[in-house]
């Protein structure tokens, strides 16, 4: 379980990490593209909670030496 959580974390920080280099080099962010393409309100600060907890959990997790990312 501990192996597929460091995984999606891992997974969801890249995905995370991504979508900044396409704001910084582009300023085109996938996000809010695909939020409203899907027209939910809001969705867009769910996802971007998910990826900074994903990212808190990996970087916590590298530190702890129990991320084998």
């Amino acid at each position: 379980m501990l192996k597929v959580l460091n995984w999606l974390s891992g997974l969801l920080s890249a995905v995370g990490a991504i979508n900044w280099g396409l704001v910084a080099f582009f300023k085109f962010n996938l996000v809010e593209f695909i939020c409203n393409l899907i027209n939910v309100p809001g969705l867009n600060l769910v996802l971007y909670a998910i990826v900074a907890l994903a990212g808190l959990y990996t970087l916590i997790a590298l530190f702890a030496g129990s991320c084998t990312c």
